[in-house]
């Protein structure tokens, strides 16, 4: 059987740039699909693997390798995968902090709330369903003076918690209520939405009618210099043409090939 693989993989997106995804190898467009040749058997079984049951833009993403794969290699790029799964990157690195169960799963990790927040350097941002913090944190951090609003009582509790912890309470201006109700309120440079995802997050299709925090947000945007949205990677962009989308990696060795979430920006 040849040791040497070809794969195809179908389902991206245009806008999305493939070679953080998939990796190294020199993928060549057709339409509606990359390819990519000259793979060996371990590394067509690594992307076939990390793609797995991966749906991007509302669309299922489908790897296929020719030859096929032997079960063998991929059972056991499947056990190098969940091994790699344990090195992602943290949420917050300062001690002290704490989160609730849908903090660990749901917060912007802390070097990308960062990388993002850097962006908008100085600014006044307005942080739309902040959470525990992560994001309001992050723009604190860099700089920017904050209005972070939560609904969740005990959730804003925490993201004044973790923002002591920082040592950036004092750049946040932590408001307990209902962000809808409030943005014909609002103005800043930059308002950033983080609406709920729900625990199914990972469902094959999410579109706006899915996040109603965010239809609101979008609704209210000439009030605001620019509206940035984290969603979810299977969110369907064509759902909001007036915003650019972008697909934020991890940072360590466990998910650089992973998007943690879809950045939507408009100016």
């Amino acid at each position: 059987m040849s040791q040497v693989r070809v794969v195809r993989v179908t389902g991206l997106p245009v806008w999305l740039p493939p070679q953080p995804l998939l990796g190294p190898g020199a993928w060549c467009a057709e339409p509606d699909a990359r390819v990519g040749s000259g793979f060996s058997i371990v590394e067509a079984a690594d992307v076939a693997t990390r793609l797995r049951g991966l749906w991007l833009d509302g669309r299922k993403v489908v790897v296929d390798v020719t030859p096929p794969l032997p079960r063998a290699a991929v059972r056991e790029a499947r056990l190098v995968d969940a091994r790699r799964r344990r090195d992602t990157t943290p949420a917050f690195t300062r001690g002290g902090t704490q989160l609730d169960e849908e903090g660990r799963y749901s917060l912007t990790p802390e070097i990308i709330a960062l990388e993002m927040a850097e962006r908008v350097s100085g600014k006044h941002v307005v942080d739309l369903g902040a959470g525990a913090g992560g994001n309001a944190i992050g723009f604190a951090r860099a700089g920017c003076t904050v209005t972070a609003i939560e609904q969740d009582e005990k959730r804003l509790a925490l993201a004044r918690h973790n923002a002591r912890c920082y040592g950036v309470e004092s750049q946040i201006r932590f408001v307990h209520a209902d962000g809808v109700t409030l943005l014909p309120e609002l103005n800043a440079d930059l308002l950033f939405v983080d609406p709920p995802w729900g625990r199914d997050y990972s469902k094959q299709r999410v579109g706006l009618a899915d996040l109603p925090l965010l239809e609101a947000a979008l609704g209210a945007r000439a009030r605001f210099g620019a509206v940035w949205a984290k969603v979810p990677v299977s969110f369907v962009t064509d759902d909001t043409p007036e915003a650019r989308p972008e697909a934020v990696f991890g940072r360590a060795p466990g998910d650089a090939r992973r998007i943690k979430f879809l950045l939507l920006t408009t100016t």
